[in-house]
C-alpha cells in the first residue's frame, strides 16, 4: 500500500534529484547519460511526460516517457529501493500510460536489461509482452529486451 503518494509532473527543480536516481539506480554500471541537463529537456519538451511520485514531499520515484504519433516509449522508470515493492513503479506506469491513452496512443514500448530478472517480471506483471532481444544495446556493454503492451 502506498501511503501519502502524489504523482505529478516534474518541475525543473525536480531535474537534479531524477538525473541522480536514474544514475545510481538505472544507468549503474553503465556511464551516466541521463545528467541534470538532459532530463531538464525531457521536462521542457511538448512531446514527453516527466512524472514524479512524491510521499510526504520527498520524491522517490520518476517515469520519463516520449509521446509519437501512434506509440510512446519509456525512457526511465526508477524508485527508490527503499520503496519498491509498494507499488509507487505501477501508480507511475497507469499515470504514464493513462496519458498515453487520453493523446490517442495505443502501444507503450520499452526496453530492459536482460540481466535486470526483476524489472522484466515488473514489466510483466503490467501486463507487458517481451518481444526482441538486443544484443550490446546497452552502451555496446550490456544486452537489453524490448517490451511492448497494447493499451487498447
Amino acid at each position: 500500500m502506498i501511503v501519502d503518494c502524489e504523482i505529478r509532473l516534474a518541475m525543473p527543480r525536480d531535474a537534479h534529484r531524477i538525473a541522480a536516481m536514474s544514475r545510481d539506480f538505472v544507468e549503474h554500471g553503465l556511464g551516466w547519460r541521463w545528467n541534470a541537463g538532459k532530463v531538464l529537456r525531457s521536462i521542457n519538451d511538448r512531446a514527453a511526460n516527466v512524472a514524479v511520485a512524491c510521499e510526504r514531499g520527498e520524491l522517490v520515484g520518476f517515469g520519463i516517457m516520449k509521446y509519437l504519433d501512434d506509440e510512446a516509449h519509456l525512457h526511465l522508470l526508477a524508485v527508490q529501493p527503499q520503496r519498491q515493492r509498494r507499488g509507487v513503479g505501477a501508480a507511475l506506469m497507469a499515470w504514464l500510460e493513462a496519458t498515453a491513452l487520453t493523446a490517442g496512443i495505443g502501444v507503450v514500448y520499452l526496453e530492459a536489461r536482460s540481466s535486470n530478472a526483476q524489472a522484466r517480471a515488473f514489466y510483466r506483471r503490467l501486463g507487458y509482452s517481451e518481444f526482441e532481444f538486443v544484443r550490446r544495446y546497452y552502451r555496446g556493454v550490456e544486452d537489453g529486451v524490448r517490451l511492448a503492451k497494447d493499451l487498447w
